[in-house]
């Protein structure tokens, strides 16, 4: 799939795409090299490989140690980074809110969250310093309406919604801009094998509700990144602050 006609459009520009092995992550990787940008992303493990083109580093963003290893290898490969996309995310499923351990809040936490706020921390100075850059974290249209079996996930992703609100009214004045995307139904292959995690529990009525959004199919990875690609470019030179719901129209407007 084609994602830019300009394959100019982002050239010289440095990115860092956290997750970006597979699903998602991997074709706003292609995306972005079809654009023109250098691209390093990151995944846990090294068992998938990155797409063509793109620097690879294995880092776990759910520790601060990892984050901090994630950053330094970033400045070492790129130099500075220009884009980041915080792509990373997930969670196990439970029977139910009250179900959900502690340590399943923590993780989803310092996945879905917390890793985005650290290497914002350690990589927007830099933007702020340039005064330019541009940050997409990638959330959840499941925020809209949230279940109990995956509350530890959507209470996460919504505080990174919130969090890149303020995020981007701070760093506005600075020439960089905070965007979110929130993906609906996604075919990709963590979403799959968390859906079949799901079905084999006993969890809250309408779980298993497979009906197809409005627009007749499930999204597609190109469909994610596409509102990801737009958002880190100079066509959404007047966007920040703002959550971009891509979902086939399956969720009510929040």
């Amino acid at each position: 799939m084609t994602t830019f006609e300009n394959k100019s459009e982002l050239k010289g520009k440095r990115a860092l795409v956290t997750g970006g092995s597979r699903g998602i992550g991997a074709a706003v990787v292609r995306g972005l090299l079809d654009a023109g940008a250098e691209v390093l992303t990151t995944a846990r493990s090294t068992t998938t490989a990155a797409p063509e083109g793109a620097a690879f580093v294995t880092a776990d963003v759910r520790t601060p140690a990892g984050v901090e290893a994630l950053a330094s290898a970033a400045r070492e490969v790129l130099g500075e980074v220009d884009i980041l996309v915080h792509n990373v995310g997930g969670a196990e499923p439970y029977k139910d809110a009250l179900a959900i351990p502690d340590e399943g809040w923590r993780d989803a936490l310092d996945l879905n969250y917390l890793a985005s706020v650290r290497l914002d921390s350690l990589l927007a100075p830099g933007m702020r310093e340039r005064r330019s850059g541009a940050i997409v974290h990638v959330s959840s249209a499941a925020v809209l309406t949230p279940i109990g079996p995956f509350l530890h996930y959507v209470a996460a992703k919504a505080a990174l919604e919130y969090y890149s609100r303020g995020l981007a009214l701070e760093l506005a004045p600075h020439g960089v801009r905070v965007n979110a995307v929130s993906p609906g139904r996604t075919a990709t292959p963590g979403g799959e094998a968390t859906r079949e995690l799901w079905a084999r529990l006993d969890a809250a009525p309408g779980h298993g509700d497979v009906t197809a959004p409005p627009l007749g199919r499930e999204g597609r990875p190109e469909d994610i990144a596409e509102a990801v690609l737009f958002l880190v470019s100079e066509r959404a030179s007047w966007l920040t602050g703002r959550n971009l719901i891509v979902d086939g129209g399956e969720y009510p407007m929040g």
